[in-house]
């Protein structure tokens, strides 16, 4: 099974649990801000991270879920991290819906900044769909 990894953060807790999905599913985590973040090859699951910045997605996020295509993934799962609201799981799966790619019901998501146990939880949760 293919896995990719892709997410934006900006203090660096989103980029934590992208790393620990990562790790579990044998892949690297790429920043959607990077020149290698689209999908050169489909994957059976995209797992897609992001946060809430001033209620709403950052833009290079956003930018990104607009990229994507019904044939890029099987399915998507969605991971999230921030001090106040789950809303950037909400935006997150529109953006994947928009592109036609099925995304799971069952998301993660870290209040604050992850520690040992949330990043196990999140390598976990990665191996659940893998």
């Amino acid at each position: 099974m293919k896995a990719a990894v892709r997410y934006y953060s900006r203090s660096g807790n989103t980029k934590a649990v992208a790393e620990a999905i990562a790790k579990a599913a044998g892949v690297e985590a790429v920043s959607v801000d990077r020149p290698d973040a689209a999908l050169n090859e489909p994957a059976d699951v995209l797992f897609v991270g992001g946060a809430l910045y001033a209620y709403g997605l950052d833009s290079h996020l956003k930018d990104y879920l607009k990229t994507l295509k019904k044939d890029d993934a099987g399915k998507a799962v969605v991971f999230s991290t921030s001090w106040i609201s789950r809303h950037a799981i909400d935006l997150i799966k529109k953006g994947l819906n928009d592109a036609g790619i099925p995304v799971e019901e069952t998301t993660f998501y870290v209040k604050s900044k992850p520690g040992d146990a949330q990043l196990n939880e999140a390598a976990a949760f990665a191996r659940s769909f893998l």
